[in-house]
């Protein structure tokens, strides 16, 4: 059966936390797996990374980690010297995922979160130099066995990859079997005309999953196809992470930055957020025992 794990952000209001204490909590409530931010990978330092890494290892839970990249690390811009400190900064965090052992970075590593409004023709040229940049990140990925997996985002977060169809061409260009996509059931509600066609669509190409309700609670709490889905990830033979990514409550940069504007909670408390999240990780692995 898939690992599933959940993302730190679900309890936090920015994008920095202490990461050892989500570990010890995602484990005690059942999950395999916990998703990072990236970002503050550089700043915490070596001994934080491997303090991070040991805590992960001492628990049997697994890292994985998420970014979308600032826009003056933009690696679609029009300007040669925003793409360069792009590339370096990726190659920085690879470094580091590579440090602790980690073996997935996904996200809008492939241009910038939120991305610019743009014209079709705008896109057309920002897509090339995208590719471009993601080819030369890819021989790091390849050499550290990390998978670089590209986001599918609805057009009002990023204007360059909106469906698993345009996910798979540009992989395709990018020539690297390192180089994969991560759907994400958000994202997809909102742009694909089929659930299970765009999964079946990205099939070996799939290198991580990103799930949620419509409305961005914990799945179960809305009206995502979850059999649909799960039958998809099914027929592709998906052996890869599934990571819940619910945001439920407003304030802090991770409220602001993911528009999120009432407390979907119900004023929740910690023990209730987390009680919300033991559930939620029932109720999925029930799916997917159901599909075998």
């Amino acid at each position: 059966m898939n690992k599933i794990g959940i993302y730190f952000a679900y309890w936090e209001k920015e994008w920095e936390a202490d990461y050892c204490y989500y570990i010890d909590k995602v484990k005690s409530l059942g999950f395999d797996v916990l998703e990072l931010a990236a970002g503050c990978l550089p700043d915490i330092g070596s001994k934080g990374r491997q303090e991070i890494r040991k805590r992960a290892a001492d628990a049997g839970i697994e890292l994985t980690y998420c970014i979308g990249l600032p826009p003056e690390y933009d690696l679609a811009c029009e300007e040669l010297s925003v793409r360069k400190n792009g590339i370096q900064y990726v190659g920085q965090l690879l470094d580091c995922i590579h440090e602790m052992g980690g073996d997935t970075l996904g996200g809008i590593v492939y241009s910038c979160w939120p991305g610019p409004v743009v014209t079709y023709d705008e896109k057309m040229r920002s897509r090339e130099r995208s590719i471009a940049s993601v080819k030369e990140i890819a021989q790091k990925a390849e050499d550290y066995g990390i998978q670089y997996c590209l986001e599918i985002v609805n057009r009002f977060e990023q204007y360059l990859l909106n469906t698993a169809s345009e996910g798979v061409d540009f992989v395709k260009e990018v020539g690297s079997p390192n180089v994969k996509l991560l759907l994400d059931s958000f994202h997809m509600n909102i742009e694909e005309d089929s659930l299970y066609q765009a999964i079946t669509c990205a099939g070996e190409r799939l290198g991580h999953f990103h799930i949620g309700e419509c409305n961005r609670k914990t799945p179960g709490q809305g009206r995502m196809d979850w059999d649909e889905i799960i039958k998809a990830l099914d027929t592709i033979d998906y052996q890869g992470k599934i990571v819940m990514e619910p945001f439920l409550r407003p304030g802090g940069q991770v409220g602001k930055d993911i528009k999120i504007y009432r407390d979907q909670s119900g004023n929740a408390s910690e023990e209730q957020m987390d009680i919300m999240a033991a559930n939620a990780l029932k109720f999925i692995r029930r799916k997917l025992e159901c599909v075998k």
